[in-house]
């Protein structure tokens, strides 16, 4: 038997020989792989536990007349495009390539959120997931059929998608504030899980590209007690309040955690604290628990100032960039 840093090759007559010219595997890599091989073999087991749990839940919610939102049947009937809500968002994946495995799974699990979400709103926003390379969309394509999503999918950089009049990339470094939501403008949310490694690097790609550039207005309504780092979902979720009629203020106070110590600011406009909203004014990889609630009570099982949209992972502390 041959120990783990030995590569063992068997010829086709049943002879075995040792190969010079293929990677000795580490234990981790081996670890890795038995891992993925157990996953594999419980897909089926895995499946059926989540079909008999949906069962459930839909029985309880018939006993106790709890509404449970739109059926899987009506939301693949419901397209994205049809939508009365008109607002562009557009996830940046061009810097996915300069992210670590594990970052760029975690970016991608906020993506997956904001669609579940999206998905289920009763007037979607309009989302955009541009500039990924070869690399990505086969990581992409491994993760959850995300390709199936109704979503506008481009493979081109958004400055090659949209007009360059009317991009607004979202970063905490700009001098700009969002302040009044433009259907006519698309707000670009870089994607990126960096853990603080890459700074001001959404600003200076707006810069470079010379498009337009924005922060989100916390500072001008919000005292924070920990950093202004938002996740990607919360920053979605945000825009999305903001379009349902929100103000900045409510769309704020509604998404950031409890923990995150929020304070209005007593010298706030006092038209936002009234709920003027954003979107009705004349005229930018962790699940929070306001995000759970969202999703709880529609019945989903699915698994912002200054914003570089700057985001960070709760739980672990990542960074991911939506530069706003």
């Amino acid at each position: 038997m041959a120990d783990n840093n030995t590569y063992v090759q068997e010829n086709v007559d049943g002879n075995t020989e040792h190969s010079s010219t293929q990677p000795v595997m580490s234990k981790n890599q081996l670890k890795k792989l038995e891992k993925h091989r157990r996953w594999l073999e419980s897909k089926a087991q895995r499946k059926a536990k989540e079909k008999l749990k949906r069962k459930l839940k839909l029985q309880e919610a018939k006993e106790t007349g709890k509404n449970l939102g739109p059926s899987r049947k009506l939301l693949k009937s419901l397209k994205m495009c049809e939508s009365t809500c008109k607002l562009k968002i557009c996830f940046d994946l061009s810097l996915a390539d300069v992210m670590t495995d594990p970052e760029f799974s975690k970016a991608f699990k906020q993506l997956h959120r904001c669609y579940s979400i999206n998905r289920r709103a009763p007037a979607p926003l309009q989302l955009y997931i541009t500039g990924y390379s070869d690399g990505t969309k086969q990581k992409m394509s491994k993760m959850s059929g995300c390709f199936n999503w109704d979503v506008n999918f481009n493979s081109s950089r958004h400055t090659d998608v949209f007009e360059k009049e009317k991009i607004v990339y979202l970063t905490s470094d700009s001098p700009n504030v969002v302040d009044e939501l433009d259907n006519d403008k698309v707000y670009i949310i870089g994607a990126l899980v960096d853990h603080n490694r890459l700074k001001n690097i959404c600003y200076d790609k707006a810069v470079e590209d010379d498009v337009g550039h924005a922060r989100l207005p916390l500072d001008m309504y919000f005292k924070f007690k920990t950093r202004k780092v938002l996740t990607i979902d919360q920053v979605y979720l945000i825009f999305l309040r903001l379009t349902q009629g929100k103000s900045w203020i409510d769309a704020v106070m509604e998404t950031v955690p409890k923990r995150k110590g929020v304070e209005i600011k007593e010298d706030s406009d006092e038209s936002a604290k009234q709920g003027e909203s954003a979107g009705e004014a004349d005229f930018v990889v962790e699940n929070s628990n306001s995000l759970d609630a969202a999703d709880n009570n529609n019945g989903s099982s699915c698994d912002i100032s200054d914003l570089e949209i700057n985001v960070t992972h709760s739980k672990e502390g990542e960074k991911i960039q939506a530069d706003a």
